[in-house]
């Protein structure tokens, strides 16, 4: 094997151990895993895949953003998740007979590993300890998406945007101010907070009233994580 092939098969098998789906995997498996999987590099704007689109694997941000979302009737985007480096998505290609359920699109100029779907699946017969371990690697990650729709279902935007702010700060309870680097503009992580630019705009603008945050372009610094933590527990009924 040359050494650049080998660097490049380095490099995936660092992107998916880094991965939470295979979190726990020893250094063969992730190797098995690597033989099946491939890069793609999409420029700021591309397309990855379309609603409806053949599934032909899922995939793993090795760099760079992906925005996953669907086009309602009225012809609105709704965001579904913007994923970012170590994520995975579109995992439902292995088990759904059906296409994409969603269009993605890259935010940024980006690298994405493509887990080909005959591959993994022909792996996961040989190996169906693999599958197991997989499936309580799944398991963790959709707890983690389950806990993200419920906070899209059952708080206001408000409460939201405190949870992802507090859920930011090292410590919540203490007084030492923390700074945010927006790794995306505000439309997007309004989209991924369930609402609209100028409603997200409202809640920043009464945070910075309750002097809880600064703002200064992409930069948020919150004041005072303890007392944010506070108004976060209030609006759950904590």
């Amino acid at each position: 094997m040359s050494t650049l092939a080998e660097f490049k098969t380095l490099a995936i098998t660092n992107t998916l151990r880094s991965c939470q789906l295979f979190t726990g995997l020893p250094p063969q498996d992730l190797a098995n895993i690597a033989a099946v999987t491939i890069v793609k590099s999409l420029e700021k704007g591309e397309y990855l895949f379309h609603e409806g689109d053949v599934a032909s694997g899922f995939y793993v941000i090795q760099r760079g953003a992906v925005n996953v979302h669907r086009v309602t009737a009225t012809g609105k985007e709704q965001v579904i998740h913007v994923f970012r480096t170590g994520d995975s998505f579109a995992e439902v290609a292995l088990a759904a007979p059906t296409g994409y359920p969603a269009d993605a699109r890259a935010l940024e100029n980006s690298q994405i590993l493509l887990v080909q779907k005959d591959g993994i699946l022909a792996l996961l017969k040989r190996q169906p300890e693999l599958a197991l371990r997989m499936l309580g690697s799944m398991s963790s990650h959709l707890r983690v998406l389950v806990g993200q729709i419920e906070d899209l279902t059952v708080k206001d935007v408000e409460t939201r945007l405190a949870n992802w702010l507090v859920k930011r700060c090292p410590n919540p309870q203490s007084e030492a101010l923390v700074k945010i680097e927006l790794t995306t503009n505000k439309r997007v992580l309004a989209a991924e907070l369930g609402t609209v630019s100028e409603t997200f705009s409202r809640t920043l603008a009464k945070f910075r009233g309750l002097k809880l945050i600064a703002v200064k372009g992409k930069t948020v610094t919150v004041l005072s994580p303890v007392k944010l933590h506070a108004l976060l527990k209030r609006n759950l009924g904590e």
